[in-house]
């Protein structure tokens, strides 16, 4: 058996881009590939010239691509030239990034997918109008922070960048609105910087919604507790209306 077929993980490290070079704007300087069809596809290319130790140098400058076992430890690495490297680049449509980027796409709330494709492509699209604040937050919520493959850089920033623009009290009534996958977002994006660093009078969340956010970092993301605890500040009354 070669050392490679005990691959289970890839960890891919992004070469620097130059100024001049084009590149995609949403691409993560790390990521992981996972994919069982995708690890043999990179095994099938994997350099077959590579020394015999544990370890085949990566050019300086030159990005990184590590496979691990299910153990973690590390089986090679290698440079992705030749063969290897139109699968490993961002702005082939038919690499590793794209495919990541589309499935990420393709699994958009219904209202978010025509966004989310265009910002896969590599475009800043405008917000869509008319998606409530508690899809956005379910969007974020369903986003895995562990572990992280070449589209988590556009998962994580695309709802917050959705969600930053709009006023607290829409965000607050869309707490009460959501699911417990909206509350994972919505603890996610009110511990955020987007969030935290708002003017003070701009962070007044009534208690409905503020204890709905407390209750559910204290159960399920107790690291996000003390931000809340401390950012959310309280409203005089709980006054939030329709609009």
């Amino acid at each position: 058996m070669k050392p490679t077929s005990r691959t289970v993980r890839i960890a891919v490290t992004a070469s620097p881009i130059a100024a001049d070079r084009p590149h995609h704007p949403h691409h993560p300087d790390t990521y992981e590939v996972l994919d069982r069809a995708e690890i043999a596809e990179v095994l099938a290319l994997w350099p077959q010239d590579e020394p015999h130790d544990d370890f085949a140098c990566m050019c300086h400058g030159g990005g990184g691509v590590s496979l691990y076992e299910s153990g973690g430890e590390r089986i090679r690495s290698a440079t992705p030239t030749g063969p290897l490297r139109p699968l490993f680049d961002p702005l082939d449509p038919a690499g590793l990034p794209a495919r990541h980027r589309d499935r990420w796409a393709a699994a958009a709330p219904a209202g978010l997918r025509a966004y989310a494709a265009d910002l896969a492509r590599g475009t800043v699209p405008a917000p869509p109008s008319g998606v409530p604040a508690a899809v956005v937050f379910g969007w974020l919520g369903a986003v895995r922070e562990e572990p992280r493959d070449a589209a988590w850089l556009l998962a994580d920033r695309a709802p917050v960048r959705l969600l930053a623009g709009r006023p607290t009290e829409e965000l607050a009534w869309a707490v009460r609105e959501t699911d417990r996958a909206g509350l994972e977002g919505a603890v996610r994006f009110f511990a955020s910087e987007e969030f935290t660093t708002r003017h003070p009078k701009r962070r007044r969340v009534p208690d409905t919604a503020r204890d709905l956010l407390l209750r559910h970092a204290r159960s399920h993301r107790p690291g996000d507790l003390p931000v809340l605890e401390r950012r959310l500040l309280r409203a005089p009354e709980d006054r939030i209306r329709r609009s």
